[in-house]
């Protein structure tokens, strides 16, 4: 299906990297404008009013928002290319069930550990291992029901080597920000967050 295709997002979301991938998978050329989440433009804000914020793919005029649901538009749109979601209904819900999951349940964990401190962080930390070990459990699962193992690293290796299997992918590494910009936009997040804070 052809049209024109805009993804509106910001280059350290990783809502909008995972659609940007979910894009270049499926070979869908589109422009990207980036936003600042500081000073939204009044496109973002018309094409989200609800949210307010990114990724929002714009086809042909129409705008989509939250990734897993542009995840679902582009396969369900875009037939050529590999598939993004199993064809299956049981197996296409758990990836979904994941997806929300590392989205509502892990990001959120680890941003909270990025914009707090002391007793609060330690708290956050806990919360993320919590998290990771269910990931962990889960990633275990499907590792006996695919039959492939990935790699074997210390305290989480099966979240590890998923992590470093999806980093190796070249589509991955294309979008992956420069870490410098991305530990200093973290550093930053996290300097702003302790601040407001302690106000």
């Amino acid at each position: 299906m052809a049209g024109r295709v805009v993804l509106h997002g910001m280059w350290a979301s990783p809502y909008s990297k995972r659609v940007e991938l979910a894009l270049k998978a499926k070979g869908i050329e589109y422009e990207f404008v980036e936003e600042d989440l500081t000073n939204k433009s009044e496109a973002l804000l018309r094409f989200n009013p609800v949210h307010k914020k990114v990724p929002v793919l714009v086809h042909d005029g129409k705008p989509i928002a939250e990734s897993l649901v542009i995840i679902e538009y582009i396969d369900e749109t875009w037939k050529e290319g590999p598939p993004l979601l199993p064809q299956d209904p049981y197996e296409r819900a758990k990836v979904r069930f994941w997806a929300g999951f590392l989205q509502q349940q892990l990001f959120e964990a680890v941003f909270s550990v990025i914009k707090t401190d002391g007793e609060a962080q330690a708290k956050a930390v806990k919360e993320v291992h919590e998290k990771l070990k269910v990931l962990e459990e889960g990633i275990k699962v499907h590792e006996e029901v695919l039959g492939m193992k990935f790699l074997d690293p210390e305290k989480y290796p099966r979240v590890t080597s998923w992590v470093k299997a999806l980093t190796e992918l070249p589509l991955v590494k294309e979008a992956t920000p420069p870490s410098e910009k991305l530990v200093g936009l973290l550093q930053f997040l996290r300097a702003r967050a302790l601040e407001s804070a302690a106000a």
